[in-house]
């Protein structure tokens, strides 16, 4: 099933996609694209599989996209070396010890490329004391020939950390080390090798600009700290509060003191912004201070809703990063009536898939 996914076709499928984007904005005055190519294999740092029980033995299985049919997965090439060996590890671990296997229909592995990794196993079962202590013994057993071993135990209405439910990733931006916690089931990029090729071009087209930097849909604070030495002063909005905690405790790790994080929806911001209501989670913030010159935006793949594009427009400069081309299309089609794309980037996050990230950095035209 993962026979594309191989060096000799990467090039061939990235080329497929460039010509995909450059068509789809045809009608648009772009400028060349810029291509971040990602490894051929293994790149992918985070991957969840179905298990699927029969007699004695027990594996992995996909669903067919098309014909909705299950396959066996011993392998998975896309998914980091880690995530493999631990695959392979977990499985011949468990098959003899029914408190850990039985009932046990899904696992989830997130791993980073500073060799950590958060193994989540959900079942169909409560989970006792029994399985607790069992658990505690597989992550001591896999962390001696894996490294740093986190597992989590999810059930109905029970979720049970046995040390912590995070990873702790570097990333390496432009000469620098970067540190962030990433919490399972919360958003992070998952090709960590072109988050790096992402952060390290946000940082180019923002270089020289200074003033302040407004982040909408800010994560953990992916790119606020990446970006942080470019400006005088960062706040980045960002709704999810386990995301919120995060971007707090990595803005600490990295020791970026110009940057504020505020838990609000992008349109709460914009009712701030405007004066048209108060939030006691901007107590201390006064947002009349912030040059509203820079802003960043990385929406889901719904894009910019209407409030949000028209409070992003108001901004001199939009840093723009889109998960879904056709629907950033659509959000350039209003965004280019004020402002002209100065560079235009193709991030190769997915390969052998359909999906494009994609980078645009807009200016305001002159009046």
């Amino acid at each position: 099933m993962f026979s594309h996914v191989s060096p000799e076709n990467y090039e061939p499928q990235l080329t497929q996609k460039r010509q995909a984007m450059e068509s789809l904005f045809a009608d648009f005055s772009l400028p060349e694209t810029e291509i971040y190519r990602s490894a051929p294999l293994n790149y992918r740092l985070r991957a969840e599989f179905r298990l699927w029980h029969e007699g004695d033995d027990l594996f992995f299985i996909m669903f067919d996209k098309e014909t909705k049919e299950k396959f066996k997965v011993e392998d998975f090439p896309v998914a980091s070396v880690l995530i493999n060996k631990a695959m392979k590890a977990l499985l011949e671990d468990i098959k003899t010890r029914k408190v850990l296997r039985e009932r046990l229909f899904q696992v989830d592995f997130l791993s980073t490329k500073s060799g950590e990794l958060l193994i989540s196993m959900l079942y169909h079962k409560p989970l006792t004391d029994e399985w607790h202590q069992n658990a505690l013994l597989l992550s001591e057993r896999l962390s001696k020939v894996l490294g740093t071993v986190d597992i989590i135990g999810r059930a109905r209405k029970q979720k049970i950390i046995l040390a912590r439910d995070y990873v702790n990733e570097v990333l390496e931006v432009d000469g620098q080390s970067l540190h962030y916690q990433q919490v399972e089931n919360s958003f992070t990029q998952p090709n960590g090798g072109v988050n790096e090729h992402m952060l390290s071009w946000a940082k180019q087209v923002t270089t020289g600009i200074g003033g302040d930097l407004i982040e909408l849909y800010c994560g953990n604070g992916n790119f606020s700290i990446a970006l942080a030495d470019n400006f005088t002063r960062v706040l980045g909005t960002e709704i999810s509060k386990t995301s919120v905690n995060s971007a707090q405790l990595n803005i600490s790790a990295n020791k970026k003191e110009n940057i504020i994080i505020v838990r609000l929806a992008s349109e709460e911001f914009s009712q701030a912004m405007n004066g048209e209501r108060t939030f006691r989670r901007l107590e201390g913030i006064d947002l009349t201070t912030y040059r509203y010159d820079t802003v960043l935006v990385d929406p889901p793949r719904a894009g910019l809703d209407d409030d949000s594009l028209e409070l992003v427009s108001r901004f001199e400069r939009i840093v723009y990063i889109s998960c879904n081309p056709h629907t950033l299309k659509a959000n350039l089609e209003t965004l280019s009536k004020t402002h002209h794309v100065e560079n235009f980037a193709l991030f190769d996050q997915f390969p052998y898939t359909d999906h494009i990230e994609t980078g645009v950095y807009l200016t305001r035209k002159a009046k």
